[in-house]
Order: structure tokens, then C-alpha cells, then sequence
């Protein structure tokens, strides 16, 4: 099994973060919590008290109400509800054929797979494209929203580049077009360091990952304003308002409250001290690789990702390289390894066929040091002299 030691660098963050020992912690405290949620004995009544203290703890961070906040299986889930939630409210009233949409052509799988679903329903999608520095812009979204558009779907932090969106001007200006689109952002890891507080952003409906958050897998939030009319997309019980049926884990959803509880008290520290070991990184390719280019603006990045394109490499066989050498990284979303080799947000950025072949994705974190850094630039080095 693979650790955070000497001999193996995890530069992947942006795949999956391991959950903290807060989080460990409490989900075992949470494991001896033995009742159902919805039952009305003294067990099933502890456990429901167990996974509202954890809604509330989430809310707090998201400066909303806890009934605000839904549980999921992950952030998957979360982007799937938020956006197919509100096609199955409009599939009921008949509404669903000739509505239209729109969203960012860089969104995760997660996300353009959901709007491929309704286009397959009979809805119209736009995709609205990046300018060079992988921004989609407000007056770009603008442009796409036509009077019967009914959501507007913005990543807040792009998942390959970790570009900074300005989401909060994309909802403004779209809601002062029409205050009845719905404005939904998959909010990754940018909770990581920047305050996710959705009221501020504008947001309708906000997608949380605690795998993403160093939390526990298999959990994930849903923030729904009051004003959205959504409807579950899964059948069964009444849980979760009956937007999400099925008995909750209240183990994993209190090991994802006390990691976003933990993260928001570091955030600032984090921040800085990752920006400095990502522009040491940056600067050290930069010096030593020949030709490399970086994928987007740092300074309007997440903190703890550089994604860059190095020309006449097959990227997969160097990330397998450096894979057997130490270090893991990606070529691109995770959930992309081993499919099409090119990058659809690198592609929708430069009109260089070759960038968008030859990404590498670099994600640091709480592990990473400054002797993680140099060591993974020279083993780059070598991997690519060979």
C-alpha cells in the first residue's frame, strides 16, 4: 500500500485527498451510533441528532441554512441531482422538450454528462467557451442566455487547471437578465481556500465532494435555495426531504463535517504556503524543461495546481514513468485516465492541437514539502532526457 513517505510523492490531490485524522476520528466516534436516522426509538433518535449536528456544522461553513443541505454519495451525485433534479421537475410539468441551457464546454464529466441527458430529453444546450486564459466570462455567459433559459452551470474552479472562475459576476449579471434562471456551480476544491459562502456567490445550487475536502469518499452535499423547484432523481424513501432516498451515513457525512471544519480554520496558512511550493514548482520546470507551457493564468489558480504541456511527449507514458519512479500525477481528470488522450479544456483554450495532448496535471497538499518539489522535477528531468 502506497503512503506519504519518503518513497512515494503524491502530487494528485486534485483526484483524491486523504482524509484527515480529525475526520477519521469522528467517523469512528459516529460508527458506534447504531439506530437508523429515521427511527423514533432512543438509537435511531442519537443518530439523527448525530447527522443533523453534521448538516448544521456544514451550513455554518456555507453561510446557509441547514435545510438547506442535502447528503449524497459524492460529489457525482450532487452535480446529478442539481441539474437532472431540476430537468425531472420540468419533465413532470411537460416542460422539458425545446427548454434551454447552459454551461461551460471546460465542466468535469460529471457535469457535461448530465446536460448530454437532457439534450438525449429534448432540451438545448449551449456551451459556452473559455478565452485563452481558461476564464469563462460573465458577458460571455450573458451572451448564451436566451429568454427560456433555465439554469446556467459554471464550475467555480476548473477541475485540470484549477482557473478561478468569477462565478459571482456570472450569477449576478444572470440573474439580473432573468431572476428566475437557476445558477448551479460544482464547487470541487475551491472550498479548500476561498470561503464557499453561497449566499455571497449568488449561487442557486452548489455541489460539495468530501473526497475532494480531505473527508471520507462516498459523501457529498447539495446546497438547494428555497427557490429552486427540484425533484429527486433516484425512488425509495423519504430522506433528505425526499430529494434522496436511502438510509444515510451518518458515519461519513460527521467525518465530512469535521474535515470542513478543520480545512476552514487552516485555509489562509494553506493558501499561502501552497502558493509559494506551486510557483517554486512552476519556476523549476520552467528553468529545466524545455519548451513547457503552462495551461492557464497561476495567479487566477487554485493554489495547489499547475497543469502544463511539454511538446513530443506521449503524456500517459510519462505519467506511468513517474508513476514507477515515485510520484503520482494525472494527465487530466481522473475520471478521464486511460480514455481520450487529449484534454477537452486544454482543446477548448488553444487552437495547439499538442497542449491539449501532452498535459500533465500537478496537484499539491497537505503532505507536500519543498524537498517533494525539487525531487519531482528532476526525476521529470530524467524521465523526459530518456
Amino acid at each position: 500500500m502506497f503512503g506519504f513517505g519518503e518513497k512515494r510523492i503524491y502530487m494528485d490531490y486534485a483526484s483524491a485527498t486523504p482524509p484527515l485524522k480529525e475526520a477519521i476520528s469522528a467517523m469512528r466516534n459516529a460508527e458506534d451510533l447504531m439506530g437508523n436516522p429515521g427511527a423514533i426509538h432512543g438509537e435511531g433518535v442519537e443518530a439523527k441528532k448525530a447527522l443533523e449536528e453534521a448538516r448544521s456544522d456544514i451550513a455554518v461553513e456555507l453561510a446557509c441554512k441547514a435545510r438547506e443541505l442535502i447528503f449524497t454519495s459524492g460529489l457525482t451525485e450532487s452535480n446529478d441531482l442539481a441539474i437532472l433534479g431540476v430537468a425531472r421537475a420540468l419533465e413532470y410539468a411537460g416542460r422539458i422538450k425545446g427548454s434551454h441551457w447552459v454551461v461551460s464546454a471546460i465542466e468535469h464529466d460529471a457535469v457535461l454528462g448530465s446536460f448530454a441527458e437532457i439534450e438525449r430529453l429534448g432540451g438545448e444546450i449551449t456551451h459556452v467557451q473559455p478565452n485563452e486564459k481558461g476564464i469563462i466570462t460573465a458577458d460571455a455567459v450573458a451572451k448564451a442566455v436566451r429568454k427560456d433559459t433555465v439554469m446556467v452551470s459554471v464550475g467555480w474552479a476548473n477541475n485540470e487547471t484549477g482557473i478561478i472562475q468569477p462565478l459571482r459576476d456570472i450569477a449576478r449579471k444572470v440573474h439580473a437578465i432573468n431572476e428566475s434562471i437557476y445558477v448551479h456551480s460544482d464547487a470541487g476544491q475551491a472550498p479548500l481556500y476561498i470561503a464557499p459562502h453561497v449566499h455571497t456567490l449568488d449561487a442557486d445550487l452548489f455541489s460539495l465532494g468530501s473526497n475532494k475536502l480531505y473527508g471520507p469518499h462516498g459523501v457529498g452535499a447539495l446546497y438547494i435555495s428555497n427557490r429552486v423547484n427540484i425533484k429527486g432523481i433516484l425512488h425509495g424513501g423519504k430522506q433528505e426531504r425526499a430529494l434522496r432516498p436511502g438510509t444515510e451515513n451518518v458515519a461519513l457525512a460527521v467525518g465530512f463535517a469535521a474535515a470542513v471544519q478543520k480545512i476552514s480554520q487552516e485555509r489562509d496558512a494553506e493558501k499561502k504556503r501552497l502558493e509559494r511550493l506551486r510557483d517554486t514548482l512552476a519556476k523549476e520546470i520552467e528553468k529545466n524543461i524545455p519548451g513547457v507551457v503552462i495551461n492557464g493564468n497561476m495567479s487566477r489558480a487554485l493554489p495547489h495546481m499547475l497543469n502544463i504541456s511539454i511538446p513530443d511527449i506521449k503524456s500517459e507514458y510519462v505519467t506511468l514513468a513517474l508513476d514507477r519512479d515515485g510520484v503520482a500525477v494525472s494527465t487530466k481528470s481522473a475520471c478521464r485516465e486511460g480514455e481520450e488522450s487529449r484534454s477537452h479544456v486544454i482543446a477548448a483554450m488553444s487552437d495547439e492541437n499538442w497542449r491539449a495532448e501532452n498535459t500533465l496535471r500537478f496537484s499539491i497538499g497537505r503532505e507536500t514539502s519543498s524537498k517533494d518539489v525539487f525531487r519531482t522535477v528532476d526525476i521529470l528531468q530524467s524521465i523526459l532526457k530518456k
